[in-house]
This record gives structure tokens, sequence and C-alpha cells, in this order.
């Protein structure tokens, strides 16, 4: 059975959507490594690519202060609310421009996304000047949401569930600062209930490096009640990712799940 998934469009808040609206009108004229993982059932490996393709951050911008902690988000007990750094708190310029699972059994890719080459940063230019000429390209709609990008929505077939091992590769960019102990910690529930936490650390980044990694996710066997449950409420799987350098969080992408892809009903 085909296990391939696919990135549905990215889920953009009923109050950006008015503004973008509102405003349109009113114009006549957006180190490879692996690493241990916890829990008690798989829902997904796709935490990451939340910010594929996502919009670039104002650098000039003061982030507001962030006092949560890594031992915080792994003593939450539900999906937050909202997310709990803006979108500017990342003063380093992270950004993830490819994604990929695979299948470890048989090599299959499941699911891939990048970032096309002319959004990621040209050479001989500098950060600054490819994200002030990336921010000049953006539409109204893309810059309407401030969290355009950090949520992501993927669909899935049942077959996903029944995975034993996954490797999740992922590209990324910094920017002109290091990157010390950059770590991601990742909490994907069924409704309320925790299925995993995945801890993964991605280690030091030089300034203006393009990084590759690859994480180990393994994957226990599904209650065959919890997979029905599951397979009938697409979407109602939900994921924090948390990314934090230093133990100073700076990136919080949201994505959720369904696994009825190709069920005809």
């Amino acid at each position: 059975m085909s296990v391939v998934g696919k990135q549905l469009n990215p889920v953009q808040s009923s109050s950006a959507a008015a503004a973008a609206a509102a405003a349109a009108a009113s114009s006549s004229s957006s180190a490879a490594s692996s690493s241990n993982s916890s829990g008690e059932a798989n829902g997904g490996a796709s935490g990451n690519a939340g910010a594929v393709g996502g919009p670039p951050i104002d650098s000039k911008r003061q982030p507001e202060p962030c006092t949560v902690s890594p031992e915080e988000v792994l003593h939450l007990t539900k999906i937050t609310d909202d997310y709990l750094c803006s979108a500017n708190a990342n003063v380093f310029e992270i950004d993830f421009t490819r994604f990929k699972i695979r299948d470890l059994e048989s090599g299959a890719v499941l699911f891939e996304i990048a970032k096309p080459p002319s959004e990621q940063f040209p050479d001989g230019l500098s950060v600054e000047d490819t994200m002030l000429a990336a921010a000049e390209e953006l539409s109204l709609e893309d810059t309407a949401d401030p969290n355009a990008g950090r949520y992501v929505r993927y669909q899935f077939t049942p077959a996903f569930l029944n995975l034993k091992t996954v490797g999740a590769t992922v590209e990324f960019t910094v920017g002109s600062q290091p990157v010390n102990n950059f770590r991601m910690i990742e909490r994907h529930f069924f409704r309320d209930r925790l299925l995993k936490t995945f801890d993964f650390e991605f280690g030091y980044c030089i300034p203006y490096s393009k990084n590759t990694c690859e994480h180990i996710y393994e994957f226990p066997n599904l209650p065959p009640d919890l997979v029905a449950e599951m397979i009938s409420s697409p979407f109602e799987t939900r994921s924090d990712s948390f990314y934090f350098v230093e133990n100073r969080l700076v990136m919080h992408n949201k994505a959720d799940y369904a696994y009825d892809g190709g069920i005809i009903v």
C-alpha cells in the first residue's frame, strides 16, 4: 500500500485571512545525525517542514523576550493554543530549505519538499540583501499573517501508521551569527493524548552555512483501535515543534495530520 504523503495548503487564521481580503479590497492594483525518541505512538515525522518556503524574518526588528525553556515544553500536556514565541524571535535567521521523509526499511521516499533555489541565498548577496529582495517580492497575502508558514497541514495514507523506522532529512541555512546547541523538541498529540516526544540535537552551525541533518524516528506498534480512530479523525493529530538555541526558544512551528489519503468514501 502506498504511504506517499503530501503537504496541503498552509493553515491561515481566519482573522488574518479577513485582514488580507479587506486590504486587497481597498487597493486598486506574499552534519547528519540521529537522536533518541520517546513516546507511545507514531503520528508523523513532519514538523520540521513547517517553515519550508515561509516568509523571511525581518532581522532589524527587535525580538520580543522569550523565557520559555526546554523543560517547560517537555511538560506540556496538550497542544499549545498559540505560538510561544513571535516570528521575529528567529534572530539567527534559520531558514529551512528542504525536508524529506523516507522509510528506512524499504528506502522509499514518502514525502519531500524544497524551497525553490531562486528563493535561497544567491551567490554574492548578503543575508540582509537577499531578505530585502525577497520582502519586496512578497504579495499582500503573504505579509498579511505574521505566522504564515508556521502552520502546515499534511495528508498521508493509512499505511504511514504502520511504519517502523523513518528518516527525516532537513536542510537549513543560518545567517550572520553562529548557532550553538541547536535543538528541536517535537511533541505529537492525538486530541489531548500525548503520542510521542522527539528530542533532537543539530549541534553547532557556522555563520552563513548550509546544513543537512537526518534524524531517525523509531516507531512502536500502534494499537488497532488507536489507528482506526486516527484514520477516521483527520487533522486531529497535531504537533508542536520547538527550536532552541542555547536553551532559548527561537522558533515554534505547528502542523496537523490526516491519515485518510487514498480512502474513497
